[in-house]
């Protein structure tokens, strides 16, 4: 059997999907499910360097801040490198329990690492960083700080 891009593309658009029905339901273990055991998670303030690690960080918010949240996220691009190798690019937002619409300054741009072994595709690593940069304070006297930044996408 030949497997061609475009059913790449679906199996890794299933795992992302499947993860966040794992996260609506709270299912830490589902959730990892399609990591690969050395993956790392990487979002502001978290460095998680395993499965494991990764796996009990989302058991401890879906038992606290996560419980009944989900999660919106939005495949931008898949980009192939090599035959085993794909980077995924995505927004994404969590609205917390009873919320309907999430905040625009909760949005995060992500990106996910796969790598197919054993003719499995994994998830060898995510990474996010808010689609809304915060302002830091100024470091010099004559540092001006933009309060109106021009925000791209």
């Amino acid at each position: 059997m030949t497997t061609t891009r475009t059913d790449d593309s679906a199996a890794i658009a299933q795992i992302l999907a499947d993860q966040y029905k794992a996260w609506a339901a709270g299912d830490a273990d589902a959730f990892v499910a399609d990591y690969a055991e050395d993956a790392t998670v990487i979002m502001p303030g978290t460095c998680r360097r395993s499965r494991a690690e990764i796996r009990q960080g989302m058991a401890d918010g879906f038992a606290t801040v996560l419980a009944n949240s989900t999660v919106t996220d939005d495949i931008g691009d898949i980009r192939f490198l090599g035959a085993d190798h794909a980077v995924v690019v995505s927004k994404a937002a969590i609205a917390f329990a009873g919320e309907t619409e999430v905040p625009a300054d909760r949005y995060v741009n992500a990106t996910w690492v796969m790598h197919r072994r054993d003719g499995k595709w994994t998830v060898a690593a995510y990474h996010n960083s808010p689609v809304v940069a915060r302002q830091r304070p100024a470091t010099h006297p004559n540092r001006k700080i933009d309060t109106n930044p021009t925000i791209t996408q």
